[in-house]
């Protein structure tokens, strides 16, 4: 088999990316999972451009435990990669400009890789239950090892202060109490979408007793027009490559993953993207634009050996796109 992994690119890595390189992101049979192409007269008036319905009618055979899903919006400008006291936060990504603010100044914004991967849990579970509303699972346990926060290796999350369960209810609130908007300014048109995600919450975990099952179901029920968007236009990824990113905390390889799936799944001639253009879109707290370029460099090597068909290179003036297969295999 072919070697995935150059150790030269980092330093550490966890073991359950060495695994998943090991592994090859080997692929098993599974029944296709079919997406509802968006219709015509949506595509024309959605001020973002979409995918091509010649390209995006359904999923080619892929491990179905392996799907995931990202919201379209939400990667192609993405949330903070670090914590900030703001409690307002602006990513533009050429025409369009996505905003997100807290509704709870005691809360704060979602960052890092946590909230990424409960954004990958709600699309997916929204896609394939066709419902706005979302049982969390059972119990903290059974939650937290679905969005693969608990590794192979503890058998129960962590308490305290510090550990798996607190992270993980403080990011839940601050994801399920954001804000966001989308505005598209084109040539005599202006188009701006404000949602709450998460219109309403409902959490009985105690996590004192982790995987006590509780007398009630916990609930999220999404806002139906966030809800549509993501249904509609769901972005497909490898959910071995997200978790195994998170085990790194690499929160900018995860933008760079889904960011570069999604381009593939509409590009249809080479392009080039300058590096400020990137670095507005994927942010982070830069000085300077050499210090993005530097880190975004890095993190391309480890992604384009977790998804070796997207061609892509750094240049001096930006990164080059070339057509390329979408990571999770499509039919045309």
């Amino acid at each position: 088999m072919k070697k995935l992994f150059d150790p030269a690119v980092l330093d550490e890595v966890s073991p359950e990316f060495r695994a998943l390189l090991a592994a090859g992101l080997a692929q098993q049979s599974c029944d296709p999972l079919v997406l509802e192409p968006m219709p015509a007269k949506e595509r024309s008036a959605a001020p973002i451009k979409s995918t091509p319905a010649k390209r995006a009618p359904q999923l080619e055979a892929f491990p179905g435990e392996a799907i995931g899903f990202m919201a379209r919006l939400l990667v192609q400008a993405t949330m903070p990669h670090a914590k900030t006291d703001e409690h307002f936060y602006e990513r533009k990504n050429g025409n369009v400009c996505i905003s997100m603010a807290t509704t709870d100044r005691n809360v704060g914004l979602p960052y890092g890789h946590y909230p990424r991967l409960l954004m990958c849990w709600v699309t997916r579970e929204a896609v394939r239950n066709r419902s706005p509303v979302l049982e969390l699972g059972d119990s903290l346990s059974a939650f937290m090892r679905q969005l693969g926060l608990v590794s192979p290796e503890s058998k129960w999350p962590t308490g305290g202060q510090r550990g798996t369960i607190a992270r993980l209810r403080d990011h839940m609130q601050r994801l399920f109490c954001s804000a966001v908007s989308w505005t598209h300014e084109g040539k005599g048109s202006w188009q701006r979408i404000g949602v709450h995600p998460v219109k309403t919450a409902q959490l009985w975990w105690d996590p004192k007793q982790q995987d006590q099952v509780t007398l009630w179901k916990s609930t999220i029920t999404l806002d139906q027009d966030f809800y549509d968007e993501i249904v509609r236009h769901p972005v497909p990824l490898d959910l071995r490559v997200l978790k195994a990113l998170a085990t790194m905390q690499a929160t900018l390889a995860i933008d760079i993953y889904a960011w570069l799936t999604y381009r593939m799944s509409y590009m249809e001639k080479p392009t080039m993207v300058p590096w400020a253009a990137l670095a507005l879109q994927f942010g982070g707290n830069y000085g300077r634009t050499r210090d993005f370029k530097k880190k975004f460099v890095r993190w391309l090597k480890v992604v384009k050996q977790l998804y070796p068909s997207a061609n892509v290179a750094p240049t001096d003036a930006g990164v080059m796109l070339v057509p390329s297969p979408t990571h999770v295999p499509m039919l045309s």
